[in-house]
């Protein structure tokens, strides 16, 4: 065991004396996520909602640490952890890595960005199959860590707000490609990757941490204008649900809350609602198969989990789906609160207060057989309706299927909600942003 490696979890712990967005005056709705400080409404969520269909939104609550990997032997690291071929991998552009634990479930997942054949850098992940892996002492390889700010943008005024901030034309920057930019007002170095998970034309700003309001404050007031809102943490999971991209903390849980060694670290719990009854942990998990991620996984190379997962890959059983709900189920549920035997209340935009991986619903057919776990339900102002990321029996998960999900908790009053399996990703009548028009977007430079 080399102890000279740091625990990356306890970095985590610091997070929360710092401030990487600005706190303007009147502002209130402030708290703390995942050891954060985030601001959890900015602009109402239901204006922020209809932002990246018609303006560009502005997020801050990825901000946290980047962790560097570097040496001779960086590259073997990430590909004894990863489903992914790391090997074939351009200079300049960022891959989003799978890890497992040995039971083939997902462990991690995030986006790596390679800076040369011996450095990369990763943010917003848990990083701990890693660090594990190095702390045994087989890899030439330094790992370090500093405080960033991500500011997130998406929608089809992003680009033209981010060229003006910078002055900069940047509408040669292809999808996953990253590179240095500036602000001409701001002396610092800044970095932006066309990225996003809303499932349309989206890129991200990264810097030092310490200067995160100045930039942030400078890109709103240019933006202003232009209709940019200001998304916080309550509206933050929606584009993944809706864009079709299931995301840790958020539709399932990290596999390793499995382990004891884990959650004493962990800076926060895994906490089980819904449902599914909380002993069954692994309802909370995934495996790549059930994020639709298998695609990724290369079997060119060992990594932790490869037998597992080469197994369920030749004989799978569930698949991802998303489910639309029943409004009127939805307005029973409100309308229960008005009497003296209340359903379990949905909020909104996320039927429970996010982070909530650790949500499962039992998803019911219409004889009551259990056919599958549903994420939280997420509602969308652009699209007027509820749905869920779900994991279906593959003979269940037919389009336009009629299934119903047990809304509620565990060993309280459930209500049976209707919903049908819908399209996945359920996003449309927007360009994807791998291969958006640019051609339709106003030049900001």
């Amino acid at each position: 065991m080399n102890e000279n490696v740091k625990n990356p979890l306890t970095d985590y712990k610091k997070l929360d004396a710092m401030d990487f967005e600005p706190i303007y005056d009147g502002e209130t709705k402030i708290g703390t996520v995942m050891t954060k400080r985030c601001t959890w409404e900015c602009d109402p969520w239901y204006e922020v909602g209809e932002s990246y269909f018609v303006s560009s939104y502005i997020h801050a609550g990825l901000s946290g640490i980047e962790e560097t990997f570097k040496g001779p032997d960086a590259v073997k690291l990430l590909s004894d952890c990863s489903i992914n071929n790391v090997y074939k991998w351009k200079t300049g552009k960022c891959k989003h890595l799978v890890a497992l634990t040995p039971d083939g479930l997902v462990a991690n997942h995030a986006l790596f960005y390679k800076d040369a054949e011996d450095t990369f850098r990763t943010t917003a992940g848990c990083s701990v199959p890693y660090i594990g892996a190095l702390q045994s002492g087989q890899y030439q390889c330094e790992y370090t860590v500093k405080p960033i700010f991500i500011f997130q943008f998406s929608g089809p005024l992003s680009l033209t707000i981010l060229e003006k901030a910078t002055k900069t034309d940047l509408d040669d920057l292809k999808f996953l490609e990253f590179r240095p930019v500036r602000i001409p007002e701001i002396d610092t170095e800044l970095e932006i990757c066309r990225i996003g998970m809303s499932g349309t034309l989206a890129y991200e700003i990264h810097g030092y941490g310490n200067f995160g309001p100045a930039v942030y404050d400078h890109i709103y007031q240019i933006g202003k204008p232009m209709g940019l809102k200001r998304m916080g943490w309550q509206n933050y999971t929606v584009n993944h649900t809706f864009g079709g991209f299931p995301q840790m903390t958020v539709n399932f849980e990290i596999s390793l809350y499995q382990f004891p060694e884990f959650c004493a670290q962990s800076p926060f719990p895994l906490v089980c609602s819904g449902s599914v009854d909380p002993s069954d942990i692994r309802a909370r998990f995934r495996s790549p198969v059930e994020c639709d991620w298998a695609w990724m996984a290369k079997f060119d190379h060992e990594f932790t989990g490869r037998e597992a997962l080469e197994a369920e890959m030749a004989s799978p059983k569930r698949k991802l789906v998303s489910l639309e709900f029943d409004p009127d189920d939805i307005a029973d549920v409100f309308r229960s609160q008005f009497t003296d035997e209340p359903y379990k209340l949905i909020e909104f935009p996320c039927a429970e207060e996010q982070p909530c991986g650790g949500h499962q619903d039992y998803v019911e057919d219409e004889n009551g057989n259990i056919i599958g776990y549903s994420a939280v339900p997420t509602y969308s102002s652009h699209f007027h309706v509820m749905i869920s990321q779900a994991i279906l029996d593959i003979a269940e998960a037919e389009e336009g299927h009629e299934v119903y999900v047990q809304w509620g908790d565990f060993g309280k009053r459930i209500k049976k909600l209707r919903a049908k399996v819908a399209k996945y990703p359920y996003i449309h009548g927007v360009m994807d942003n791998r291969d958006y028009d640019l051609d339709t977007v106003p030049h900001g430079n």
